[in-house]
């Protein structure tokens, strides 16, 4: 190392460290003061040039009892990397990503602050590079990359109660997949309906077994995937929902399928969907299965009001009507919509603003009309057609002047924007 890689304010401060420390300090932790200061492979390597260069020995006892870390890195040089090593081999889970985080306890980060109030330096975080140093190791050994946005794997070092044995915890992260599906019957929810005398424990109204209906879209997807992946759990999120007595037809609706805990992840998605479609046969249909991030789980559940989509309609009147009559509904564009009557219970009761895109007639015979509606997400079609007491304005009955009913609503397309 050049002599002018150290100037005398660096010379000054590293000689302030070890006099407080009475030189009980490892290298690692003199070097993180001049993380910024000195350019090395690491902070064993910018330690080692310091001490070189002022010509210093650490104390005999420093190797195991460093002032700051009071020996964490020569336990992770030692025996740390084949512990955790062990945990991963016993866990047996599949994963091609990781991420390291620690925890160290209140002396250490307390000792790091004094030090840093000694000489008031830029300072690397203790953790920040027992992070890197663990997850450099351990991604040599196994051949693994680290991933810090959405790792496969978070291990967790707890050296707070034992630094030679710290506590090791594995979090194995979601596995997330997205599709689109089709319902092609009617009578089933989107997602497991627990009970509503029982609240999902089981009773006699519900057959002891605590759900409102025996199937559901949910239910037709999930249990494969999750036996697929080992995973303990699963979570359906899908782009809004249909109505139980709706088909949700065309493209399908998208949806994110999480799996929690998963054992395996590198899954054949194309005999994945080949088997749901054989199990679901003529109820659920899937397509277009492939692996995202988090992130898509949020942009999925948040989409509703971003998408369009296309319904068909039947609607029953009250009185006959002409196409002169239906030429009216044309002019539907904004709707102002307050909270259904039939959905108030469980939604906040407030007024929305929804955009119709188009609407198409035809008129069956003098009071049946079948409409082709395109509309911005989250606007009720049933209310659209009735006027739901006036929570809906304008809508069919009104324009219309007369009562009138969706007898039968199929979506047949979902745009995400």
């Amino acid at each position: 190392m050049k002599d002018e890689i150290i100037d005398s304010k660096i010379k000054k401060k590293a000689l302030q460290i070890l006099e407080f420390t009475d030189a009980h300090l490892c290298p690692r932790c003199l070097a993180r003061n001049f993380y910024h200061d000195i350019k090395a492979a690491d902070n064993l390597e910018r330690g080692e040039n310091i001490l070189k260069f002022l010509n210093v020995e650490l104390n005999n006892e420093s190797e195991g009892n460093c002032f700051i870390c009071n020996g964490i890195f020569q336990s992770m040089d030692n025996d740390l990397i084949p512990q955790i090593l062990n945990k991963l081999e016993d866990l047996n889970v599949e994963f091609s990503t990781f991420l390291v985080g620690c925890r160290v306890s209140e002396d250490i980060t307390q000792r790091e602050i004094e030090i840093n109030d000694l000489i008031c330096s830029d300072q690397e975080n203790i953790k920040k590079e027992i992070n890197r140093e663990i997850g450099k190791a351990l991604s040599l050994k196994m051949d693994k990359e680290v991933e810090f946005d959405n790792p496969n794997l978070v291990i967790l070092v707890d050296f707070r109660k034992n630094i030679e044995t710290p506590k090791l915890e594995i979090q194995i992260n979601p596995l997330f997949i997205e599709g689109r599906y089709k319902k092609l019957i009617r009578g089933i929810p989107q997602t497991k309906w627990p009970c509503r005398a029982c609240k999902g424990r089981g009773c006699e109204q519900c057959n002891y077994t605590g759900k409102m209906y025996q199937e559901s879209v949910e239910e037709l997807i999930s249990p494969l995937v999750l036996k697929e992946s080992g995973g303990s759990e699963s979570k359906f999120h899908g782009a809004g929902r249909e109505d139980i007595d709706v088909k949700m037809l065309g493209e399908g609706r998208p949806f994110v399928l999480e799996i929690k805990e998963p054992r395996l992840r590198n899954l054949d998605l194309k005999k994945l969907e080949t088997k749901i479609n054989q199990l679901a046969s003529d109820k659920v249909e899937v397509k277009s299965l492939k692996m995202v991030d988090k992130s898509r789980r949020q942009q999925i559940k948040s989409s509703s009001t971003d998408t369009y989509k296309v319904y068909h309609a039947t609607v029953d009147l009250d009185k006959e009507i002409n196409n002169e009559d239906i030429e009216l509904l044309k002019t539907l564009k904004i709707i102002e919509q307050r909270t259904p009557k039939r959905v108030v219970h469980r939604r906040a009761d407030i007024v929305r603003r929804r955009e119709i895109r188009d609407i198409k007639t035809n008129l069956l015979n003098n009071n049946i009309l079948e409409l082709i509606i395109e509309c911005q997400g989250g606007l009720y079609i049933k209310e659209l057609i009735s006027g739901d007491d006036h929570r809906t304005n304008p809508s069919v009955s009104s324009m219309l002047k007369t009562s009138a009913k969706c007898v039968q609503l199929d979506v047949l397309d979902v745009k995400l924007n």
